[in-house]
């Protein structure tokens, strides 16, 4: 099944679609693709700024792959100012799906799925990335799906912003392939693995792994969890994402 264009409806219509496709990749990871004594979990974080890793510590494929240790000029997160957190609303929370482990329930990887809300402010999108980067230096493994198009503050995608504050390094899509899925993997002692595929509307998902350990991975079950979950989409949004009569 190809990726959509999710611009073509408003972010409350897309929502349908985050909840139901976020249901979809547990219900999968939960049906024999995780080894034993690893639980997929639909989870909510919500603000502060201050990345919630502490809680969440303490409770290869195909595609682009790129190799990074930690750059000493590189920041460990991307931050605002005191005067803009003030002037700024804090960050609406976000679903996603958290990997993990028993007994002991500890959260070994985190399953991000893009909204619109996420990229709208500049506070939003902090928060996105420097999460996204703290939980790797707290040796959480990161998955990220970004179906939407780059904005002015992602101008090469979600990727380069996150690699960027990462590791130092910089990091340019091909042209032509906007939308990102990348899986990060904590291999320890601030070197991070990335797996990334650039894609684009009209493409298909293809598998890339998530990673569980820096040595075993699962292959993400993307293709068949979107097409189940555009299956349970209404006809009337459908025929709009698809830009047809319904």
């Amino acid at each position: 099944m190809p990726m959509h264009d999710w611009t073509r409806v408003p972010p409350n219509e897309y929502h349908t679609f985050h909840v139901l496709w976020l249901g979809r990749l547990v219900e999968a990871l939960n049906s024999g693709i995780l080894p034993a004594g690893y639980g997929a979990l639909a989870d909510y974080t919500a603000p502060p700024y201050v990345p919630d890793v502490v809680t969440l510590s303490t409770g290869p494929g195909p595609g682009r792959a790129e190799r990074a240790g930690r750059a000493p000029a590189a920041r460990p997160v991307a931050t605002l100012t005191a005067d803009e957190v003030v002037k700024k609303r804090p960050p609406g929370g976000r679903r996603r799906v958290t990997i993990q482990q028993f007994p002991g329930r500890r959260v070994v990887a985190v399953i991000e799925l893009v909204s619109p809300s996420n990229k709208a402010k500049k506070a939003e999108f902090a928060d996105l990335v420097g999460k996204s980067v703290q939980l790797l230096l707290h040796g959480v493994h990161v998955f990220l799906i970004d179906p939407l198009p780059p904005t002015r503050r992602d101008p090469h995608g979600l990727h380069a912003a996150v690699w960027k504050d990462l590791t130092g390094k910089r990091s340019v899509p091909p042209a032509g392939k906007p939308l990102t899925l990348a899986s990060y993997a904590a291999l320890g002692n601030d070197r991070f693995l990335a797996f990334v595929e650039p894609t684009a509307v009209g493409d298909p998902l293809r598998p890339l792994p998530l990673f569980l350990t820096p040595e075993l991975h699962v292959m993400a079950p993307l293709e068949e969890t979107y097409a189940a979950a555009w299956g349970g989409v209404p006809d009337f949004l459908r025929a709009a994402v698809e830009g047809r009569d319904p």
